[in-house]
């Protein structure tokens, strides 16, 4: 065997140590945070099953105040992202947790419409940089050949919190009355508290960069340090670094379209499903449980459709076929005439929304760099966030006070999933075509 093929090999070894040991320290932790972030953003949809009533809103007004949440968010996405750049994402990290879990607690006081519409307002503030932050902090941390696994692990969170938030909010429902207060009213309570507690652990947990990894061995702590560095210059020397480049990139734009339709189901899921079973004629135990169903099956898909994404280095397809099964699920699901077949329906759908994030997530970091990456995730997460987040709801909302029931509104969230679909296809395409030899190796790394 040559030199070279076992330096190959030792590098192989090192490589695999590196990624496994680093995703054992960060990734536990980070998924415990996005599902607390993901959880304190739709747990609203169980409350509004008796909230809704006990403040005097309607569907419209409950749907307003859910997609309200992403003006706060939309505004505050960018320059929340450039702040984690320049103070570190410890600080920052630990700084939105504890204003976010604490916003989260304080809408048990909401009294009528306009509080709650207030508090879902700064609470989108508030939650703005976190999961842009993520995405980005993922960028220091691993190589882009193993990205789209982590990132898809990192956003198992969002089923994970529908899948056992849902019993939880459930069971906290039945509190109704305990200590003067409503089911709804001890839900945000209990679920906000931990938020800010998991903050101020976060502060000395997380560490900014590899370099200051000191639970790394030094051989290894060189190694990630070198390799991301070797990336960043890969990168620089071909893509653009600044944020006005981010902003006026056509792509950026191309990408926050198809993000628009994956948050429009996203959270068409999270924040209307639990009403949607609850026609049915579910208990409130009974429809955490079966709300946990579809989830659980997307947290297994999401995963093996990432790690295939990473295997092949392909990723256009990846996201544009996760896409079309999500607009498809939609369809069975404003169909469905029976429990099962809704189920069914929505498991196709989860499965979809969730399993195209993480590749599409790897996508804007093959172009951009630098400040223009922090900018650039930023914006797409705001305005695929002001498209499907905040649009989504509260079209969902109206129809149903218009048509009687939801059929209307997921019929709506699925012809946005079938667009984001094509947009993905034809953004992969018109990738492909503008790169050279060069900057494809770079893509399929």
């Amino acid at each position: 065997m040559s030199i070279a093929s076992v330096r190959a090999e030792d590098d192989a070894a090192l490589e695999t140590r590196v990624v496994r040991r680093v995703s054992r320290r960060i990734t536990p932790f980070i998924i415990v945070l996005y599902f607390l972030s993901f959880l304190n953003r739709v747990n609203v949809g169980f409350a509004g099953l008796t909230m809704n009533r006990d403040i005097g809103l309607t569907q419209a007004m409950f749907g307003v105040g859910a997609g309200i949440f992403f003006v706060g968010y939309i505004a505050a996405g960018m320059p929340s992202n450039l702040a984690l750049q320049r103070v570190g994402a410890r600080r920052w990290i630990a700084f939105l947790m504890v204003m976010w879990g604490a916003l989260s607690a304080a809408t048990a006081f909401a009294s009528g419409p306009y509080s709650f519409y207030g508090l879902r307002l700064v609470l989108g503030l508030a939650e703005a940089g976190f999961f842009p932050g993520i995405i980005l902090y993922l960028s220091y941390w691993f190589p882009a050949r193993h990205r789209a696994f982590v990132t898809a692990m990192f956003m198992t969170a969002a089923p994970l919190a529908n899948m056992i938030g849902s019993p939880i909010s459930g069971a906290l429902m039945t509190l109704e009355g305990f200590a003067h207060l409503h089911g709804w009213q001890w839900l945000f309570l209990v679920e906000g508290a931990p938020t800010v507690l998991l903050g101020i652990v976060s502060y000395f947990y997380l560490m900014d960069r590899p370099e200051q990894a000191h639970w790394l061995a030094p051989a290894e702590r060189n190694w990630l340090a070198a390799e991301m560095q070797r990336e960043r210059d890969a990168r620089a020397a071909q893509s653009r670094s600044s944020v006005w480049s981010a902003v006026k990139d056509p792509r950026v734009l191309l990408l926050a379209l198809v993000y628009a339709g994956t948050s429009a189901g996203l959270y068409a899921i999270g924040i209307w499903a639990p009403m949607i079973i609850h026609r049915f004629g579910f208990s409130y135990v009974e429809l955490g449980f079966v709300n946990a169903i579809p989830n659980l099956f997307a947290v297994v898909t999401m995963v093996l459709w990432a790690r295939n994404s990473d295997r092949t280095g392909e990723r256009r397809l990846h996201v544009a076929i996760a896409c079309l099964a999500a607009g498809i699920g939609m369809l069975m699901s404003g169909y469905a005439s029976s429990a099962v077949m809704l189920l069914v329906g929505l498991s196709i759908a989860n499965f979809g929304i969730n399993a195209a994030k993480p590749p599409l997530w790897s996508m804007p970091t093959q172009f951009l760099s630098g400040s223009a990456a922090a900018a650039g995730i930023a914006l797409i997460n705001a305005m695929g966030s002001l498209l499907g987040g905040t649009i989504g709801p509260m079209v969902i909302g109206k129809l149903r006070d218009v048509g009687g029931d939801y059929s209307l509104g997921l019929y709506f969230v699925s012809a946005t999933l079938f667009v984001s679909a094509l947009l993905a296809y034809l953004f992969g395409a018109r990738q492909r075509g503008r790169q050279g030899p060069q900057e494809r190796a770079v893509a399929q790394r």
